[in-house]
């Protein structure tokens, strides 16, 4: 098995296929099917790395005073998340059943039924998806 890390921030959830992680996934996939292996990305969603942590003026304490300025911040994940993601993917015995694609940490967290360090299950893309994009009047917190 491989599994190869991108990140697909610059783009959006509904077209993460064409996307460089989408294109990557597919590459990886059909090369590593070749030799009976399994590719595909993986991308976090908005990630509360300590750089955007630095970047909001918060700690992983008290992450969520930066969403009085930036709400989406509440849909932020910490990078253990996708950690999560990976593992999961790593155990799993079907993981060819993945091949080609490129998957969000939110998206596998569904699959899969792990959550982050705090016991949520963000997903960033759906939320930019049916939210920002798609215009749907929905809260922060139905996408935790």
């Amino acid at each position: 098995m491989s599994i190869a890390a991108g990140s697909a921030r610059a783009g959006r959830r509904s077209r993460v296929g064409s996307t460089r992680p989408g294109v990557i996934g597919r590459g990886l996939g059909a090369e590593l099917a070749k030799v009976g292996c399994t590719g595909m990305t993986v991308t976090p969603g908005f990630l509360r790395s300590e750089a955007m942590l630095d970047h909001f003026g918060v700690t992983e304490a008290n992450w969520r005073d930066a969403t009085a300025n930036t709400p989406d911040f509440a849909i932020s994940e910490t990078p253990a998340y996708v950690g999560r993601a990976v593992a999961a993917l790593a155990a799993d015995p079907d993981v060819a059943r993945w091949n080609g694609q490129s998957l969000s940490s939110g998206q596998l967290a569904k699959a899969y039924g792990f959550a982050d360090l705090d016991g949520s299950q963000p997903d960033c893309w759906r939320f930019m998806t049916e939210v920002q994009e798609g215009g749907k009047a929905a809260s922060v917190d139905d996408y935790r």
